[in-house]
């Protein structure tokens, strides 16, 4: 989670020095990112001091123990203002009871990776085809990435005739990852079968989206989780108050027992993810969705694949080592979440100042979705998009002006007071910043 973090802020500009106890893993962070590296405890004064804390505008604090978090986060003491992030895992941290004091601990926000994950997961099942997604202005617009399928409408046509056909429908295909690659598009980019496309919307017109790429909505009622997890446990608390039926398969008996007097709503199963006799007698096939969502890769993997051949008609896998999630959707899988890369976006999105309001980053894909609020210090507000020279690898993917959700064409243009939204590629996020002065 750390790597991750500090890969995008160096990515950025920013100076980083990353600090851990363990040398091996420092080694590997020095000879593939642009960082600094100091050996040591985090927690302590001495270390942070070598760091350069004193300079630092932002802590962040995501080692896997919550105490030693919150006490680096006690100990840091840097330029006024800095901005202070915890990882926080222990749920009993969050209760009313025990909820933290931030004055206590100088802890501006408190990140729960596996309640993160089951939230990115929510947000996939209830978009039931996306194999990621972001919202923004409030829920009026979203992100999704989508697979366009062989028969899909736009297929093998250029942006430029799709958009001439859906005429004033306000919605805007961001970007394209292709054999690995992200491409920002243009007018004349041809979509082809097997492309993930990235696709802004206003909430009305993301079945026209679904449509485009060949797919269509279906309601979610019902859903199978494998594991017992904390994550499964949030997801299964999550379902039951959006009025979804969740189903559960816990290995464990004394597991599934605890879950079953904490989830009055949900059924517990007690057996193993990965039989597929089970699996199949419990109707998977019949399941709007199925989640794996157990500690080991292996089997989130595996249940996963038998599920989807089972009929399973969306599959989401929780996989920890990073280098699956690209896998995933190699292999069949419809869509994987990382426990660090839901930490590690939501770290980021809070840690952004100035004029950024949102940041979104995507699993697949080297981009990201900013939000800015547009100054009058702006120096592309008032002209034409077409006009406003942005950076390489950038698209104005929409603008929000009060109440009003705007999926830009050339002719627009932003003003200050707006927001506008923008799809970067991660060596233009540093450039494109600039043109948003806070």
């Amino acid at each position: 989670m750390g790597y991750h973090v500090a890969e995008r802020l160096s990515n950025e500009g920013r100076q980083v020095v990353v600090v851990d106890l363990n040398i091996d893993r420092l080694d590997y962070v020095q000879s593939h990112l642009d960082v600094g590296v100091i050996e040591g405890n985090g927690a302590s004064p001495a270390v942070l001091e070598r760091a350069g804390i004193a300079q630092a505008t932002l802590f962040v604090a995501v080692t896997s123990v919550d105490e030693v978090n919150l006490v680096g986060c006690t100990a840091a003491r840097g330029k006024p203002g800095m901005v202070k992030v915890a990882r926080v895992s222990n749920p009993d941290f969050y209760t009313e009871v025990a909820r933290l004091s931030p004055e206590r601990f100088s802890v501006d926000v408190m990140i729960n990776p596996e309640r993160e994950l089951a939230f990115d997961t929510l947000q996939l099942l209830q978009s039931t085809v996306a194999t990621d997604i972001a919202a923004f202005a409030g829920g009026k617009l979203q992100l999704i990435s989508l697979q366009v399928t062989e028969d899909a409408p736009i297929a093998n046509r250029t942006l430029a005739n799709v958009t001439a056909e859906i005429g004033h429908i306000p919605l805007l295909t961001a970007a394209i990852e292709r054999d690995g690659r992200t491409l920002v598009p243009d007018g004349s980019t041809v979509v082809r079968a097997g492309d993930q496309v990235y696709v802004i919307a206003t909430i009305d017109a993301v079945n026209k989206a679904l449509e485009l790429t060949g797919h269509q909505h279906t309601e979610l009622t019902r859903v199978m989780i494998a594991g017992g997890s904390v994550e499964a446990f949030y997801l299964a608390q999550m379902l039951q108050e959006h009025k979804v039926h969740a189903t559960l398969l816990v290995q464990d008996r004394s597991r599934a027992q605890e879950l079953a007097e904490k989830l009055h709503k949900a059924l517990i199963l007690s057996g193993d993810a990965t039989d597929v006799e089970l699996l199949e007698a419990e109707g998977v096939g019949d399941m709007d969705a199925f989640v794996a969502l157990t500690d080991e890769d292996q089997t989130n993997i595996l249940s996963s694949l038998v599920a989807k051949q089972a009929g399973a008609k969306q599959v989401v896998t929780l996989v920890n080592k990073l280098q699956y999630v690209s896998l995933a959707r190699r292999i069949g899988l419809d869509a994987a979440v990382s426990p660090r890369l839901s930490a590690a976006n939501a770290i980021l999105r809070q840690v952004r100042r100035g004029s950024v309001t949102r940041v979104a980053t995507f699993k697949d894909t080297d981009a990201e979705a900013i939000s800015f609020t547009v100054s009058p210090a702006c120096p592309v507000a008032g002209l034409p998009l077409k006009d406003a020279n942005f950076p390489d690898g950038t698209i104005v993917a929409a603008i929000v002006r009060g109440e009003t959700v705007i999926v830009p064409r050339g002719d627009d243009q932003i003003e200050a007071g707006d927001t506008a939204i923008v799809f970067a590629l991660h060596d233009a996020v540093g450039p494109v910043t600039k043109l948003f002065p806070g």
